[in-house]
């Protein structure tokens, strides 16, 4: 970037965003479904926004010099353990997001361990289904990992596979993982019967709930059964949940909660051996925006209980009529129930609609569904985050999605692994900085056939390349 000679006005700045903004999909609107959550309620959203500009110069790295910080976190904190049910003495934490909460959560999970286990690396057990964040964790973080799969026919990680699990690990296991729901797949693990397991072996339980916390708690409260995934599960001991996915704030900002105080000291950090002010830390980060959290508070306060129960009911509903619709569509359906608002659609048993192929011909009548490639014997097929939103244009969507299958109904399947070497020469140029291409079907299924071990690298390089700054 080349900086003008003099700084231009607050209009000519406003128009050269808009200009890098042509190529991205709308935030709004519920047609792309995966990465944005629109409630569908534009004074809220303001109201939002506002709060972030207004707080967005706000330090929540010290709330003894800014005490508002305090007094959000509080708020939100206190939301978020009447939705999950807590105790009196739970607690919890502002995060930045989704990533940050489950790395905090394996954090605490590690402090606990190590101070009854001053030798050895913890183990942590968890679904094959489960959320990269939790890789990532143990990865940065000094964990083993023990992956096991779900039931296939469920998609659910089920409490004997984890007793099983822990009986073979022995005092190695510092914390077990359980979804609620599973991103890729929209369905909520066997949490009583995890947490019953981990309670048994004297280990933790965490809960990840950051997609679908806020939805589980609201649609319970408008009467529906709701798959018990709470502190009032035995056995569960911390729960991340975002505010920004179904809380429909402002990126980025969630909650981690702990069922006692104790717990969440794992994630503080303190330092005062220096000659400068004593650090303190809750999260990961120290200088950090008090706008995502004073947003994810307008938001709320926007929207009410009630808001929020509209919000989730609309959302329910969208998501069981797109059900319906799908499975009356043939060549495809959905992977399994949804518990929340996320749908996994994939190729029926003859195999005549490629998921990938059925991307490119939704995206060709505007909407935006996300590839998932396949992993070991789970199937490729297209995620869908429902929306609030999307019931309004429910009707055009599942008539779109029925006409995209009938134009690639019986297109050759695409298989880049007979010929991973011409797959890579045909690429597009992702990092030209202009939109997708009208086809990523054979981007998608080429990372489809190569393994993991290739395939993360791989990525890691065009990522590299397209964050390069072009001098």
């Amino acid at each position: 970037m080349s900086l003008p000679e003099q700084g231009l006005d607050a209009s000519a700045i406003a128009s050269r965003l808009a200009d890098l903004r042509a190529d991205d999909p709308p935030v709004h609107g519920g047609r792309v479904l995966a990465y944005v959550y629109d409630a569908g309620m534009p004074e809220a959203t303001n109201a939002a926004l506002d709060a972030l500009a207004g707080f967005g110069e706000v330090n929540a790295l010290d709330p003894t010099t800014f005490p508002s910080v305090a007094r959000l976190e509080n708020d939100l904190v206190g939301w978020g353990l009447d939705m999950m049910r807590a105790a009196a003495d739970a607690v919890g934490l502002v995060s930045s997001g989704g990533t940050e909460s489950c790395i905090l959560a394996v954090l605490a999970a590690r402090e606990r361990w190590a101070a009854a286990h001053p030798d050895g690396r913890p183990v942590l057990v968890m679904a094959d289904t489960v959320h990269s964040a939790f890789h990532k964790a143990a990865h940065l973080l000094g964990f083993d990992v023990r992956t096991i799969p779900v039931d296939r026919a469920s998609f659910c990680l089920t409490g004997e596979s984890v007793r099983r699990a822990l009986d073979e690990l022995g005092g190695r296991a510092a914390l077990v993982v359980a979804s609620a729901p599973s991103y890729a797949h929209g369905v909520v693990d066997d949490v009583p019967g995890i947490a019953a397991a981990a309670l048994e072996h004297g280990i933790l339980c965490h809960v990840d709930s950051c997609i679908g916390g806020v939805t589980l708690a609201y649609a319970r409260l408008n009467g529906e059964a709701v798959p018990p995934m709470d502190f009032t599960v035995p056995g569960v001991s911390s729960i991340s949940l975002d505010l920004h996915k179904y809380g429909f704030a402002p990126k980025g900002v969630s909650l981690l909660l702990f069922a006692d105080a104790a717990y969440r000291m794992g994630t503080y950090f303190a330092f005062s051996a220096w000659p400068g002010y004593p650090v303190v830390n809750t999260t990961l980060q120290s200088t950090k925006s008090a706008g995502p959290m004073a947003a994810a508070w307008a938001m709320a306060q926007a929207l009410g209980d009630s808001g929020y129960r509209t919000a989730v009911r609309d959302a329910r509903a969208a998501t069981l009529r797109i059900v319906a619709a799908i499975d009356q569509i043939p060549g495809i359906g959905v992977v399994a129930r949804p518990d929340t608002t996320l749908i996994a659609i994939a190729a029926g048993p003859d195999r005549s609609v490629d998921p990938f192929r059925l991307a490119d011909a939704m995206r060709a009548r505007g909407w935006s569904l996300q590839p998932q490639p396949s992993c070991a014997d789970l199937p490729r097929t297209l995620h869908l985050t429902v929306q609030p939103v999307s019931l309004a244009t429910v009707g055009q969507f599942t008539a779109d999605l029925a006409a995209a299958a009938d134009e690639v109904r019986d297109m050759p399947w695409i298989d880049a692994s007979q010929d991973l070497e011409g797959a890579f020469a045909n690429l597009p140029d992702l990092t030209s900085g202009n939109g997708l291409p009208d086809e990523m079907a054979g981007v998608h299924a080429l990372i489809d056939a190569l393994p993991p071990e290739v395939r993360d690298p791989a990525l890691l390089a065009i990522f590299s390349t397209l964050f390069t700054a072009r001098r």
